[in-house]
């Protein structure tokens, strides 16, 4: 039994999504205390920006004419793809920055994109707990509603792209507290942290459980 664990906040001291995925891990834990845990931290160790480039131009020339960063590009993209396969449940904490994906998050996707495991379907139907934060709110009704085109894109190619089976917990308003700017939602901001936390445990327990379905 095993999980594969991503986490992408810049600031892993006092990451909100990462206190989110925590708790999704927790339930999965409970369930399976024996499990390897794989983990990634595209925050603290990022991909080369030049990884994905590397990787797409090897496939356009034969094996033993790839030059040295090529190959390497070429074994690392099926190392990161191997991760995903290997596991039997994945747990993603991806934070908004700047209303997108972030770029560190989008290479890593696109690098593992360029397996043709990936492309071919290897994660159709694997259980995966997407946790995302965002400091504002853009749900609808919002003055900034559809700010949001980080969430909508990693939903899309999680849950259609890789076939994924997909769970959602998002967060939103956690610069409440921080930005002074936006004490006045301070109240709403305490709801939707703890409706956040307990939609989080149940995703973990669901995650863990349809682990445990597939396995039985």
């Amino acid at each position: 039994m095993s999980l594969f664990r991503l986490d992408a906040s810049i600031m892993p001291a006092t990451s909100q999504s990462r206190a989110l995925a925590d708790l999704v891990e927790a339930e999965w834990s409970a369930e399976h205390p024996d499990s390897v845990i794989t983990r990634r931290d595209l925050g603290s160790d990022p991909l080369p920006a030049t990884l994905w480039r590397d990787v797409v131009t090897s496939g356009f020339v034969a094996e033993e004419d790839r030059t040295p960063a090529q190959r390497d590009a070429h074994a690392r993209a099926a190392a990161l793809a191997d991760e995903l396969i290997n596991a039997d449940a994945l747990l993603l904490a991806i934070p908004l920055y700047n209303w997108g994906v972030a770029a560190h998050v989008k290479s890593w996707y696109d690098v593992t994109y360029t397996d043709p495991r990936i492309a071919g379907g290897a994660l159709k139907d694997k259980p995966v707990v997407l946790a995302t934060v965002l400091g504002g709110n853009y749900n609808p009704g919002t003055p900034k509603e559809g700010w949001d085109h980080s969430t909508p894109w990693l939903s899309r190619v999680i849950g259609e792209v890789w076939g994924a089976d997909l769970l959602v917990v998002q967060r939103p308003f956690t610069l409440v507290g921080v930005n002074p700017a936006m004490d006045q939602f301070t109240e709403q901001a305490a709801e939707i942290k703890a409706a956040a936390e307990q939609l989080a445990v149940e995703h973990g327990r669901a995650l863990a459980a349809k682990r445990r379905s597939l396995v039985s």
